[in-house]
């Protein structure tokens, strides 16, 4: 499977572009907005494909043209105000469900937010962010794409551990990114999680199995 990475200079972006480059059955695509962000992925042998998220659909569709799927991994950051957050983490995830109906790519897999599927759990520091998680959410579950919404917890550089809990409601927990990324291929590789938004924490099944049970 060739699989575009959007945000993979990213942190979880980076993992995954990794854990991809190094499976046997699947090829990063690394979709990169700085030309210096470059050799950090073509040093692992990925394909590597310069667009900015706010250009046009028609350029994220040109770096999407030879993908088996779609992972959707980018964010405006923490230190950014509304305006770049409603750019990047809404419109600019919007922009590239469209791009992949325009590239022929029916398999999608969004990074998103726990709890934001539910409003009282939106946080009061920056209620703007679950606001644009959350529509970009239901924006991809109306796509008529071949959708899979991860929704992590707290994330942190601890190296991944394989275990997670997988689950539709999760009270709020923390997570590798490690680990989110590997959930990401995992859900790749696992068809049953296709049509599948849940919460997910660190836990004690391994993230195939927790996958299965969804």
């Amino acid at each position: 499977m060739n699989v575009l990475i959007i945000g993979a200079n990213g942190q979880i972006g980076q993992h995954a572009v990794s854990k991809l480059q190094s499976s046997k059955a699947h090829r990063a695509i690394a979709m990169v907005r700085k030309e210096e962000q470059r050799a950090r992925f073509e040093e692992q042998g990925a394909q590597t494909i310069l667009v900015d998220l706010e250009g046009s659909i028609e350029d994220i569709a040109r770096a999407a043209k030879e993908a088996d799927a779609i992972v959707f991994t980018a964010g405006s950051g923490g230190h950014t105000g509304a305006d770049k957050t409603m750019m990047i983490d809404l419109d600019g995830a919007i922009k590239s469900m469209e791009a992949a109906k325009l590239a022929g790519v029916r398999r999608f897999v969004m990074v998103s937010a726990i709890g934001v599927h539910h409003r009282e759990k939106w946080m009061e520091s920056a209620p703007y962010y679950s606001a644009a998680k959350h529509y970009a959410d239901v924006w991809l579950a109306q796509s008529g794409l071949d959708y899979t919404i991860l929704r992590p917890g707290r994330l942190t550089n601890e190296a991944g551990t394989g275990k997670v809990t997988a689950a539709v409601d999760l009270d709020t927990g923390s997570i590798p990114r490690e680990d989110v990324a590997s959930t990401i291929v995992a859900s790749l590789e696992n068809p049953h999680t296709i049509g599948k938004a849940f919460d997910l924490v660190s836990g004690d099944t391994s993230i195939e199995e927790a996958l299965r049970s969804l």
